[in-house]
């Protein structure tokens, strides 16, 4: 994560950072930011599961969730877009289309 942070910040984008689930919940619950990078495979919960909870959440569920994951397999992006993620970014990725993705649901 250290790769996007660095990205954003290149591009004037303010960040916090976690690997951990519950804490991304109270940061988000803390901070409410515009957008929430969520890598689906976090050491203790499943990252889907941390973004259910962020869609299950009033105060929450507006905010965009773009996934990142490193194993990309076959059925991976629906049934991440199944799980409440607005958008999809498998690694190794590529520069260009991670920041049209994040310009595009920072609007």
């Amino acid at each position: 994560m250290k790769l996007f942070h660095d990205l954003l910040d290149s591009q004037g984008y303010e960040t916090l950072q976690t690997r951990e689930g519950l804490q991304a919940l109270a940061l988000a619950r803390a901070h409410h930011p515009d957008l929430i990078l969520m890598d689906i495979q976090l050491p203790e919960i499943s990252g889907l599961e941390v973004t259910k909870w962020l869609k299950d959440d009033e105060e929450l569920n507006h905010i965009p969730v773009i996934a990142v994951t490193a194993f990309a397999m076959k059925g991976d992006e629906e049934r991440i877009r199944q799980g409440g993620c607005e958008a999809y970014i498998s690694k190794p990725i590529s520069v260009m289309h991670f920041l049209q993705t994040i310009r595009q649901h920072l609007g």
